[in-house]
C-alpha cells in the first residue's frame, strides 16, 4: 500500500485517524501497532513473518542487555555480567545482519560466483529471493534499540506493544527516515496524548509530500525512464543532461516527499519522527550535502559506525579509512549492484579530497560559494548517473557523454516522453532547488504561523491537495523509489 494511493488516502489514513481519536488513551500504541503490522502486510506478504521473527528476537534481547549504573559502578551482587551483554548484544546484531545480507545480498553474492565459475567453465547456482519490503530500515532500527539500551542510553520497552509500534510504525518501516530509538523512547509510552492540534500540524506537511511525490517526481518518471533506457550507441550529450537533471530532481522530490508525509502521519499519530531533508541542493560542499541529504542515515552511520571506529580521534589515515568504510557501507546498503558501490566509493572520495585540502568549509566570498555551489550540484548529478543506471557500463556511457558535448539532439523515445507538461515541470522543480538556502519548506510549513507560510498552506490545501488528489486518482502515482532498499 502506497501514501499515494486511493486506498490508503480515501480509507486507511481517515479510519486510522478516526480510531484514535475516539480510544482510549491507552489503547493507542495498540491501534498503531496493528495498523502498522496490516499496511506492510499488504504490501509484504509472506515476508511479514521475517519482520514479526526480528522483533521477537530483538524485543526479548532488549531486558538482558541493560545495565544498572549504580550496581555496576558499587559492583553490587547480580549486577549484569559485562561479558555476558556483550556476547548477546553481538549475536543479536549477528542475528540482525545475516538477516538483511541473507535476504537483500545472497543473490547478487551468487551471480558474482556464477560469473567467475562460467568463466573457468564451471556452474555455480544463482539464489532467488524476493526483496522484503523495507528491510534495510527496519534492520537499522533494531540494531539502534539494541545499541542504545547496552550503551545505557535508554531503557529496553518491556511492553511488546509499545516495541511493536517503534519498530513496525508504517509512516517511517518502509523508506524512512531512520528513527533512532534515542530519539522517540520518550514518546512511546502507552498514556501519551494525541489531539486534533496534532492532526492539524501534520496534515499539511502531508499534503506537501504529496504534491512533491504525484505532482514532480511522478510526472519526471517517464522522462527520466526514456534517458536511461536509452541504449548506449544512442546516446547524446542533450540525452545524458536531461536525464542526469531529470532523475536529480526526481529522486530529490520522490524521496523528501516521502519523508514529508512520513513526517506529517507521524504528527497525526502523535509522535515527532526526525527530519529527512534540508534544502540539499543547496550545499557548497560534498561535506554539507551529507549534513542535508538522507539526514537520518547519515547520524545512523556516525553513531553506530563512524564513532566506533574511532571518528576522527585517532589521526588522518584512521579518519580516511574510518570514512571509506562509511560510505562503502552506504552503497551498498542502498541496493546489491556494484553501481551504489562505486556511487558509495565516489562520495567517500570526494568526502576525503575535501578534509585533505581543507575544502569541507563554506567560502567567505560569494561569488566562491555560488561556483562551488554549481560544482557540488554537478557532483552530486554525476553521483546520481551511477545510482540511476542498472550497470556500470551505462553509467559510465552516459558518464561520457556527459562530458563531451555533441549535437545529435535526442531519440524518438525521449523526444515522446519530453512533453509540454513535463517540460514545465522541470523547469519549476529546477528553479525550486536552486533557490536560497532557507527555509527548509517542511518545518516551515508545519511550524511557522506569518502570513507567508499561512497563505503557502492555504494554497497547498486546496489548489495543490486537489490537483494531486485527480492525478491520484487517474492512477498516475508510481512506487515510492526508496521502496526497493
Amino acid at each position: 500500500m502506497s501514501f499515494a494511493s486511493p486506498l490508503f488516502l480515501w480509507f486507511f489514513m481517515p479510519l486510522l485517524l478516526a480510531a484514535l481519536l475516539v480510544a482510549p488513551r491507552n489503547w493507542r500504541n495498540g491501534v498503531v501497532a496493528v495498523a502498522s503490522l496490516v499496511f506492510y502486510a499488504s504490501g509484504a506478504g509472506g515476508t511479514t513473518l521475517l519482520l514479526v521473527a526480528c522483533m521477537v528476537v530483538n524485543y526479548l534481547a532488549g531486558p538482558r542487555l541493560e545495565v544498572d549504573p549504580a550496581a555496576e559502578r558499587h559492583d553490587l551482587p547480580g549486577r549484569p555480567d559485562p561479558a555476558l551483554r556483550r556476547k548477546i548484544l553481538i549475536g543479536v546484531i549477528a542475528f540482525d545482519l545475516s538477516v538483511l545480507v541473507v535476504w537483500k545480498y545472497l543473490g547478487f553474492a551468487t551471480e558474482q560466483l556464477a560469473a567467475i565459475a562460467r568463466v573457468v567453465g564451471g556452474d555455480f547456482p544463482i539464489v532467488h529471493l524476493a526483496l522484503p519490503i523495507g528491510i534495510s530500515f527496519y534492520t537499522f532500527h533494531h540494531i539502534s534499540y539494541v545499541v542504545d539500551i547496552y550503551r545505557g542510553e535508554r531503557k529496553a520497552l518491556r511492553d511488546p506493544v509499545s516495541f511493536i509500534t517503534y519498530i513496525a510504525m508504517f509512516p517511517q518501516l518502509v523508506a524512512g527516515p531512520i528513527v533512532r530509538y534515542r530519539e522517540i523512547s520518550d514518546q512511546l509510552p502507552q498514556q501519551r496524548t494525541h489531539r486534533l492540534d496534532d492532526i492539524a500540524a501534520g496534515f499539511p506537511r502531508f499534503a506537501l509530500g504529496l504534491c512533491k511525490k504525484v505532482i514532480v517526481a511522478d510526472s519526471l518518471a517517464p522522462l527520466v525512464d526514456a534517458c536511461f533506457a536509452t541504449p548506449t550507441h544512442e546516446m547524446t550529450f542533450a540525452i545524458a543532461w536531461l536525464g542526469a537533471i531529470g532523475y536529480t530532481l526526481q529522486l530529490y522530490f520522490d524521496f523528501s516527499g516521502y519523508s514529508d508525509m512520513a513526517i506529517g502521519l507521524g504528527r497525526m499519530l502523535g509522535f515527532r519522527l526526525p527530519e529527512n531533508f534540508a534544502r540539499p541542493y543547496s550545499s557548497v560542499t560534498i561535506t554539507e550535502f551529507w549534513r542535508r541529504w538522507h539526514m537520518s542515515l547519515s547520524r545512523w552511520f556516525r553513531d553506530y559506525v563512524y564513532i566506533p571506529l574511532g571518528g576522527n580521534r585517532h589521526g588522518v589515515v584512521k579518519t580516511y579509512r574510518n570514512l571509506g568504510i562509511v560510505f562503502v557501507l552506504t552503497g551498498f546498503w542502498h541496493g546489491a549492484n556494484w553501481t551504489f558501490l562505486v556511487w558509495g566509493l565516489f562520495h567517500g572520495a570526494l568526502l576525503v579530497m575535501e578534509r585533505g585540502f581543507g575544502w569541507d568549509s563554506t567560502p567567505a566570498a560569494k561569488r566562491v560559494r555560488i561556483a562551488r555551489r554549481a560544482l557540488t550540484m554537478a557532483l552530486v548529478m554525476i553521483g546520481w548517473v551511477f545510482f540511476r543506471s542498472s550497470d556500470l557500463g551505462r553509467a559510465l556511457a552516459m558518464l561520457g557523454h556527459l562530458l563531451l558535448p555533441d549535437f545529435s539532439g535526442v531519440s524518438d523515445a525521449v523526444s515522446a516522453a519530453t512533453t509540454n507538461q513535463r517540460v514545465v515541470i522541470l523547469v519549476v522543480a529546477l528553479a525550486i532547488v536552486v533557490l536560497p538556502t532557507a527555509p527548509v519548506s517542511g518545518p516551515y510549513l508545519e511550524s511557522s504561523r506569518d502570513k507567508i507560510a499561512n497563505v503557502a498552506r492555504i494554497s497547498l490545501m486546496t489548489v495543490g491537495l486537489a490537483y494531486a488528489a485527480i492525478l491520484v486518482a487517474g492512477g498516475t502515482f508510481s512506487p515510492f523509489l526508496y521502496y526497493q532498499f
